[in-house]
């Protein structure tokens, strides 16, 4: 039987609500492209790693779509992002209170998703606060699925994989941390919540 210490949680469509499919078709509309071209989707990856800054993001957007003004940009790369529903802000505070497991926030996002979240959510705040540690992938320079942003977490962490539980809505994501020994739960999130979090994985807990 496992003996789960950490818990360690995906942001989006884990706790704040994201409109993925929107998104895209938006993008698709705005662009002009049926798909998103390989060099988009390079920019954005590097973008997410904080590996360019939010004005070079912007840059190469407005130098390839000429027709489009950066605040256009900036609200189209934000229309992903919806509610945060209080209910899960009051799981993680109980969680938190009752201090019983290690509580690690990993989360692939970028400068201007963190910006948005920070004017629009009027608890972000007090959120982060219930977290021993809260890494973004753009502030660490690394991305899920790759092994390394999971290696940079046990290790910054002191963390043994096998006390890990590791959540996330992408199956690569939960994939990757799974292969270094971690526990994992690929979340649903058209039908598992995460305050549902210990009915669901009662076999680990």
């Amino acid at each position: 039987m496992p003996t789960i210490k950490t818990i360690i949680f995906d942001f989006g469509d884990v706790f704040i609500n994201l409109d993925k499919q929107g998104a895209m078709q938006n993008a698709h509309e705005l662009f002009e492209v049926d798909e998103l071209p390989e060099e988009l989707v390079a920019i954005n990856t590097l973008y997410e790693q904080g590996l360019i800054s939010t004005e070079e993001f912007l840059d190469f957007y407005t130098e390839n779509f000429p027709k489009l003004s950066k605040s256009e940009i900036i609200d189209a790369w934000n229309v992903i992002l919806k509610d945060f529903p209080k209910e899960r802000l009051d799981f993680i505070k109980q969680l938190s209170e009752e201090k019983q497991y290690k509580l690690i926030l990993l989360s692939n996002t970028n400068d201007l998703h963190i910006k948005w979240i920070i004017e629009n959510v009027p608890f972000f705040n007090e959120f982060k606060s219930y977290f021993n540690a809260f890494h973004l992938s753009h502030e660490i320079n690394l991305r899920k699925p790759n092994a390394d942003i999971y290696e940079f977490v046990l290790k910054e962490n002191h963390l043994k994989p096998e006390e890990c539980l590791f959540i996330d809505d992408t199956k690569a994501n939960t994939d990757a941390a799974s292969k270094l020994g971690i526990h994992v739960w690929n979340i649903d999130e058209t039908k598992q919540d995460i305050i549902h979090l210990f009915t669901v994985n009662n076999h680990l807990f």
